[in-house]
């Protein structure tokens, strides 16, 4: 029985795989990414306008957002989900690139900038925790010192930076306040940056390897065909 192809008709091209389809998921969590860490710092910084960090007014400033600024909830609403799902990207984003066995050395960029913008971000998330100032906040931020006190030889050191002092006041607030909207904000935005552009320039590189492949795998199959055709 003859088959569907003739020794002479030219194969079709090789069809998207599972590889490709991850790489395309990849770049699209990388640009989700980045737009909802922008989202994260323009919401912010329009709470920022409004909100005092100091100890006790911190939760007042806030309530005053919620309810007599125009859109204030749902500016704050924004900045809380924005910044979660960050975090639910970024570790959805490993398993994608690791599926995709994207653990090579040309993608290291990618992952380290992967990974160091989900631990940036859950700083971000921590740094908030004492921000808004209600009582669940401050006692699980006090609960979270002590664990870190009991760090060896660096606890102590770590806990006075972090609170400013012996207990938790309006100068722990401040250097949260600024340790979140600062330091680790700009990081957070940088790091996705740089892991865009990474996986941007290693998914172009794939490409161009997988054309080179098959421009040199072309002339093999057009010989073979030549040759088996009569004199």
């Amino acid at each position: 029985m003859a088959s569907g192809l003739s020794p002479n008709q030219p194969r079709q091209p090789h069809q998207p795989g599972w590889n490709f389809i991850l790489r395309r998921a990849a770049t699209i969590i990388a640009v989700a990414i980045l737009t909802l860490t922008l989202l994260a710092g323009l919401s912010g910084l329009l709470l920022a306008f409004n909100y005092q960090p100091a100890a006790g007014r911190s939760y007042q400033s806030l309530k005053y957002i919620d309810t007599a600024t125009n859109f204030g909830w749902l500016f704050r609403s924004l900045h809380t989900y924005t910044g979660n799902f960050v975090i639910v990207l970024g570790l959805i984003q490993l398993v994608v690139m690791f599926l995709g066995r994207q653990f090579r050395r040309s993608w290291l960029g990618a992952w380290i900038s992967g990974i160091f913008l989900i631990l940036v971000a859950i700083a971000l998330d921590w740094t908030a925790i004492l921000l808004s100032w209600t009582q669940e906040g401050f006692w699980r931020f006090s609960i979270e010192l002590g664990t870190i006190e009991a760090i060896p030889v660096v606890g102590s050191t770590l806990r006075s930076i972090l609170t400013g002092g012996e207990g938790i006041s309006t100068a722990t607030v401040l250097r949260q306040y600024t340790l979140h909207s600062y330091v680790l904000s700009g990081l957070v935005v940088v790091l996705a940056i740089i892991h865009l552009v990474s996986t941007l320039i290693q998914d172009r590189q794939e490409r161009s390897l997988q054309a080179q492949q098959a421009i040199s795998a072309t002339p093999e199959s057009t010989q073979n065909t030549s040759s088996e055709q009569p004199i």
